[in-house]
């Protein structure tokens, strides 16, 4: 007898769906079941939406590109998210960047040419390798970290120049101003704010740069010394974007240092600066206090003059005392007056990982969540000794960069806390929604060319794995203790 295989498999794999079939439909089942949906995964990523740039307070990692694969998704996890809601904007930003001191501009110019320009490239520039720093603070005359205090209009004691016929820029020709020359050649858009420690000795009531106060009877001199220090730099092609009338004015013990109480400059805005810049047309914008967060009634006082308000943009601090909320506090008391962050310092004795994760959780995101519209870090470069400065100025001033010598120079802590900001967050960019979640502080932007950046700092004792979110779509990433990340989509 001759058998075929092949029909007698297919009846056999009939009768078996049949009898499958006629199972499945029993009467005691209770008819057709209704299928349970399998969840299908997200397919895995095979090109990041997220770059992300990392720095580790350990110095393992700085200030780069991490390769991890982050793809935006909408499969349900147990991790907290850090929401970005690009529908809630507040200010807008100036800017990120130092205060280029002659001190700096000395040890800059130390560098041999070529050293100097890749330097300058690397700080200024917009190229892969550059960090973007957009905005520079400089002083009328020195600052403590100048190797002399001078002013633009020294004279023998005893005498005076009413007309200011003496006054020259020639004590900063070759260092600050030479070096602002290169800087605007790189970035003809940043942003520049001046600011004084002393007037010239002649206009006060003490022959010293250590303290003493500006004489009421100089207040109009004092106010064209400003007209035409924005005049002849302007001559030297540099723009002064903003000024304050005084560095530090509750602070005499510096060398240079004056006091100016907030009544005093109250006065003097009103009464000398403010119609001395309306009469030659300068533009400049006036920027009250520039001292530190534990004093909001110094701003107030001059926002409450109904004569000097007028003059003024907003008010400047740092944080060497109180609080960084207090800028909001400022805000929300005269929310048409600017906020701006203008210096904070790494000292020599400094942890870097210690000095990484307070400096970006309060001078970075904690300025920017109070509504400030830059954040500047105090000496852009010193030697290895921490000089040039005055005698009596700060010995302990640790620059974002050390210059070693003509062909060599470190990158310090502030190197990498202003990075992290500038080098993703142009002028121009707008602050966006985000919340804080546990112990990963964080701040939003939506750069002018529409991206997304969020930058956020882990102030916990251990890794913390976390969500961004957006649009209703997130990922998925991690951040170890102590660590600063800067997320752009």
């Amino acid at each position: 007898m001759k058998f075929d295989i092949t029909k007698i498999t297919r009846y056999l794999l009939y009768s078996l769906a049949i009898a499958m079939q006629i199972s499945c439909s029993s009467p005691s089942d209770g008819g057709d079941p209704t299928p349970t949906p399998t969840p299908t995964p997200n397919p895995p990523a095979t090109k990041s939406e997220v770059d992300y740039w990392l720095t580790k307070g350990d110095q393992s990692v700085l200030l780069t590109k991490q390769n991890a694969i982050l793809a935006f998704g909408t499969l349900p996890n147990a991790y907290a998210s850090i929401e970005v809601n690009d529908a809630q904007t507040f200010q807008t930003i100036d800017g990120f960047g130092y205060t280029l001191t002659g001190g700096s501009a000395d040890v800059i110019n130390q560098l041999t040419a070529t050293k100097k320009k890749e330097l300058l490239q690397e700080l200024f520039g917009s190229s892969a390798t550059s960090i973007g720093v957009s905005y520079i603070r400089i002083s009328i005359g020195a600052s403590d970290l100048n190797a002399a205090p001078f002013t633009y209009n020294d004279l023998p004691a005893g005498d005076t120049d009413l007309t200011l016929s003496k006054f020259s820029l020639a004590p900063d020709k070759n260092g600050v101003i030479a070096i602002l020359k290169e800087i605007l050649a790189i970035n003809p858009n940043i942003k520049v704010l001046a600011t004084p420690w002393s007037a010239p000795l002649w206009m006060k009531d003490k022959a010293s740069f250590v303290g003493g106060s500006l004489q009421t009877q100089y207040y109009g001199v004092y106010a064209n010394y400003f007209v035409k220090y924005i005049q002849l730099m302007k001559a030297e092609g540099i723009t002064i974007d903003a000024i304050t009338p005084q560095n530090e004015p509750l602070h005499g013990g510096n060398n240079p240092s004056m006091v100016m109480t907030a009544e005093e400059q109250a006065n003097f805005i009103k009464n000398s600066l403010g119609p001395a810049f309306k009469t030659a047309g300068i533009t400049t914008k006036i920027i009250a206090y520039d001292h530190n967060c534990d004093n909001i009634q110094y701003a107030t006082t001059i926002f409450n003059d109904a004569a000097a308000a007028p003059f003024v943009d907003g008010s400047a601090y740092h944080l060497y005392g109180g609080n960084i909320n207090a800028l909001s506090s400022i805000y929300n008391a005269f929310p048409t007056k600017n906020v701006y962050f203008t210096e904070q310092y790494t000292g020599a004795d400094g942890d870097f990982g210690g000095d990484l994760k307070w400096h970006v959780k309060n001078v970075i995101i904690g300025s920017m969540r109070n509504w400030s519209k830059n954040a500047l870090e105090w000496n852009l470069a010193n030697n290895s000794t921490f000089g040039p400065h005055t005698n009596g100025g700060c010995s302990t001033c640790k620059g974002a960069l050390t210059v070693n010598s003509s062909e060599s120079f470190n990158r310090n802590v502030a190197y990498y806390i202003i990075a992290h900001a500038s080098k993703f967050v142009p002028a121009g960019s707008v602050r966006i929604g985000s919340n804080v979640v546990g112990n990963l502080n964080n701040v939003a932007f939506k750069t002018p060319a529409g991206k997304k950046v969020l930058i956020v700092e882990n102030d916990g004792n251990s890794n913390e794995i976390f969500n961004i979110k957006n649009n209703g779509k997130w990922v998925t990433t991690s951040l170890d203790a102590g660590a600063v990340a800067t997320f752009i989509w």
